[in-house]
């Protein structure tokens, strides 16, 4: 059972998606609480690994001060995966020049779960495309109907 905290609205516009990974995400405890009332953002953030120890970095995720709290809101947060799923990801990165971003953060069994995503940006002429193919579709369905 898994209930979505927030999702990235910009993650299928912008770029196609090849591939996904579910990974846990590092927190600290007022993280959490803000998480659990939803005050967060995943618009600009993006994942890099790094190439000295192989572990996954998660930029630019914005999430709100709990109460009172003195913090960093956009911290760079450490992204739970296995050695040899980050391997993976690291040689297709590499080869076929993608890039990481996440798409979703959700709940699941009482943990917090970010879903990342290998993709490649769309250009302006692929995403008019897209939008025309949308756009037929719809009237398709309206003259059905």
């Amino acid at each position: 059972m898994s209930t979505l905290i927030l999702k990235n609205k910009f993650s299928k516009q912008d770029y196609e998606i090849i591939e996904t990974y579910e990974t846990g995400i590092s927190l600290l405890g007022w993280e959490t609480k803000s998480l659990r009332a939803k005050n967060a953002k995943l618009e600009n953030a993006f994942c890099t690994i790094s190439s000295r120890r192989n572990e996954i970095y998660l930029h630019n995720c914005y999430i709100a001060q709990y109460m009172n709290v003195k913090c960093e809101t956009s911290r760079t947060r450490k992204l739970l995966m296995h050695k040899y799923e980050i391997l993976r990801i690291k040689n297709k990165v590499d080869q076929l020049s993608l890039i990481i971003i996440p798409i979703s953060l959700y709940w699941k069994n009482n943990h917090i779960k970010l879903e990342i995503a290998l993709a490649k940006r769309l250009k302006k002429h692929d995403k008019r495309e897209k939008i025309k193919e949308l756009e037929a579709k719809r009237q398709m369905k309206s003259l059905i109907y």
